[in-house]
């Protein structure tokens, strides 16, 4: 009979109890658990226990034989250089998988050299696709000079030129194709006719006779004069229906459906790269413990090849461990504030808030009285001269642009003083700041409404908006939003030539005492972020207006990747105080997903509600941009329309709702089961430190106790011949010690037992 290495049997083969293994934390726990059941029923239930469970060393022998029998098809399927073995290990595995394979019929190795084939295919067309990544080269030099921080805002950088390319060509194949092609494919375009109303008036504004230069040049930047009239904007676009040889395309109904299209498609595709930060966000912050662990023995990038570099990595994870430590000592300190000290903070907080929420409204204030400025300056003709007519041209994006410049320092001065913990005083100043960017972009629309929806001396509106000031008013938005990310593209290029490289060159010469105080320019990721997010919600928002927009942002973050990547080479240098989420672009794609809804609002108003121009555009014939659709299903076969008014219908909505939610809770009791079985594991992997602990603190008692016993020389020979005969270190414990170096703690109690 067998004789087993961990546990002592009787003659018949049963398991009987180990002094010493009785005494194991999980074993004391696992008898705690059952504390209900008899004394007799317990110890046969704990036999079967150790012999069933694999939670430390006491039950690693049912763990090893179910390893043993897991089928060698699950390490065969991977390849080789994937096994965490050493070379010569996995040169024996190859030739042991050759003289295998040697043994199969010839259909299953046809089977196993097609899988082979098949995966060497997928990984060299997996390393292909990578290979043909914009930009792989430069992102892997700024990774390898400035670490993973910096990294992710260049891969965002990526993903936004991807993201806008793609909308320009889900709105220039539906929309400008159909037009483009038309002549060449014997397409017949159909024209939206004037009905000879005031509503129908669009004068033009291209200019006339003699030009000077610097007008086209303001046209350039205003989208006016010359631009008006393309395909950048949606007035152009006055088409009904092209009718082909085979075929009528619905070009009002391929306007709406693309606009709502590259919406989803932008949703979809955030929410999908999200998804993964999320994931590791929340594992991330879910314990403190394994924070502090992750900084310690996996914090540091070993891709960096700078020395200043690695310095400042080394610098920016010793900021974090002093940041995790000032968190842990600031919500001591919270927790031991008296009643008086709370009232005075809150007190605090509510006066500087108030002061915040003044700021704000005094921006916003400013930003509508100078659009109404602008937009009656450029009504009026008003010409001064050339450098006035462009300020008033620009007026809310330079109001706007100083609004984000300023408030954002004031922001970080008031945060100083509202006694946050570090972490959260960053993500509360970046919220503000978002909230202050974003809304600002809301303000200017609002503005714009106003006016386009009020006519004089508070009468009813003709034609449903103020035809009077805005024959064609989806042009005059998509020029706002035009000269808003030509401005904002301009300011960019202006600071990094006019303000980053002169601040490199006075640090680098000057040896004064402010040039140090001064310091060189430092790579703030979240405003650098927070910058490329406005704009993108500009292009998401004019591009309805504007349907060549999509490209322009694509250009322009194309050339402000290669800006931005000069500038952090030449003049900046990585933050000394490193936002924790720019290692991830979870931060990144949350915020952008806030400025998609706050995009999806005024597009969503003003294809649904306000009316649309009888001058200009596709929708001439329809009240509302949204009646095409209902329209168009009108004229569809009788089994089509009843289809989708009953996927339209209450009882639809209601029954996909209930269905949605069914299956919402199922996936909520599937992560809290989840969560469950990672918190035993947790538990699991705890106690069985706990045991390797109490067997490492035996083990030395026993070596102690042996010391004593029997001098050096006898004990020698004795512990090789037990290494000899024991592999593990399960053997050595049975046989090295005698039964009373394991009763040098008392078995416990019998009180324990029951």
């Amino acid at each position: 009979m067998e004789v087993d290495p961990v546990f002592y049997t009787d003659r018949s083969g049963r398991v009987t109890s180990n002094p010493l293994l009785d005494q194991l934390p999980s074993y004391q726990s696992l008898l705690y658990r059952r504390k209900s059941s008899t004394s007799t029923a317990k110890r046969r239930s704990s036999s079967r226990g150790r012999l069933g469970s694999s939670g430390s060393g006491k039950w690693h022998v049912n763990t090893f034989s179910r390893q043993e029998e897991k089928p060698k098809s699950q390490t065969e399927q991977r390849s080789i250089r994937e096994l965490a073995k050493s070379m010569a290990e996995k040169r024996r595995d190859k030739t042991q998988r050759i003289e295998e394979a040697g043994d199969l019929s010839s259909w299953s190795q046809l089977r196993q050299s097609t899988r082979r084939y098949l995966r060497r295919l997928k990984d060299d067309a997996q390393e292909w696709l990578s290979s043909l990544k914009l930009w792989r080269g430069d992102i892997h030099l700024i990774e390898g000079m400035f670490g993973t921080g910096i990294l992710s805002y260049f891969s965002f950088l990526r993903f936004l030129v991807m993201l806008n390319f793609i909308i320009f060509l889900l709105m220039f194949s539906f929309v400008m194709l159909p037009i483009i092609v038309a002549p060449h494919a014997s397409g017949n375009i159909t024209y939206n006719q004037n009905d000879g109303s005031v509503c129908s008036v669009y004068p033009s504004s291209a200019r006339r006779g003699l030009v000077i230069f610097h007008e086209h040049i303001n046209d350039l930047l205003s989208g006016g004069g010359f631009l008006e009239q393309t395909y950048l904007f949606y007035g152009y676009y006055k088409v009904d229906k092209i009718y082909f040889p085979k075929t009528t395309y619905n070009l009002p109904l391929a306007y709406l459906l693309a606009t709502i299209a590259y919406l989803l498609l932008s949703l979809i595709w955030i929410v999908k790269r999200s998804a993964t930060g999320f994931k590791h966000n929340l594992v991330q912050d879910e314990d403190r413990f394994q924070s502090f662990c992750n900084k310690i023995f996996a914090g540091w990038h070993f891709c960096i090849t700078n020395e200043n570099t690695s310095k400042l990595k080394r610098s920016s994870l010793l900021y974090e461990l002093r940041t995790d430590l000032e968190e842990e000592r600031i919500k001591q300190k919270i927790a031991d504030r008296t009643r008086k000290e709370k009232c005075r903070i809150y007190l605090l907080r509510l006066i500087l808030n108030l002061f915040v929420i003044g700021v704000l409204a005094g921006c916003f204030y400013s930003i509508y009285v100078a659009t109404i400025f602008s937009q009656g300056a450029q009504m009026n003709n008003v010409k001064e001269n050339f450098i006035v007519d462009l300020i008033y041209e620009y007026l809310p994006s330079i109001v706007i642009t100083l609004a984000n410049f300023i408030t954002p320092l004031l922001f970080s001065i008031i945060i100083n003083y509202e006694d946050y913990s570090p972490a959260f005083e960053i993500r509360f100043t970046l919220m503000r700041c978002v909230f202050m960017r974003l809304t600002s972009i809301g303000v200017l629309l609002f503005s714009l409404w106003s006016q386009i929806t009020t006519c004089n001396k508070g009468e009813t509106c003709i034609c449903g908006y103020n035809h009077l000031l805005y024959s064609c008013w989806e042009t005059r938005v998509g020029q706002e939003m035009y000269k808003l990310t030509i401005f904002d593209f301009i300011i960019i290029v202006a600071v990094t030539i006019f303000v980053e490289f002169p601040r490199k060159l006075i640090v680098k010469h000057c040896d004064c005492g402010l040039a140090k105080w001064w310091g060189q320019q430092e790579f703030a990721i979240p405003q650098n972020v927070l910058e490329i997010v406005y704009g993108q919600t500009i292009c998401w928002i004019g591009t309805f207006y504007c349907p060549m927009l999509p490209a322009i942002c694509t250009i322009k973050y194309f050339f402000m990747f290669y800006i931005k990547k000069v500038s952090l080479i030449n003049n900046c240098r990585p933050a000394t105080r490193p936002f924790r989420a720019s290692s991830s672009n979870f931060f990144f794609l949350g915020v952008l997903l806030i400025g998609l809804a706050l995009a999806c609002l005024p597009v969503t108003v003003s294809v649904a509600q306000i009316n649309c121009s009888k001058a200009c555009g596709p929708f001439v014939n329809y009240t509302t941009s949204w009646e095409v659709l209902p329209t168009t299903v009108s004229q569809l076969p009788h089994g089509v329309q009843s289809l989708l008014y009953a996927l339209s219908s209450e009882a639809f909505a209601v029954s996909f709702f209930v269905v949605t939610c069914l299956a919402m809770f199922y996936v909520i009791a599937l992560a809290g089961a989840h969560k469950r079985v990672i918190n035993q594991l947790r538990e699991q992997l705890a106690m069985e430190g706990r045991d390797k602990r109490f067997l490492i603190q035996k083990l030395c008692q026993a070596q102690k106790l042996s010391a004593v016993k029997s001098p050096v020389s006898k004990f020698q020979p004795r512990s090789s011949r037990g290494s000899r005969s024991s592999p593990s270190y399960h053997t050595s414990f049975s046989n090295n010690f005698d039964e009373g170096v394991f009763l040098a703690h008392p078995p416990p109690d019998s009180s324990t037992h029951v």
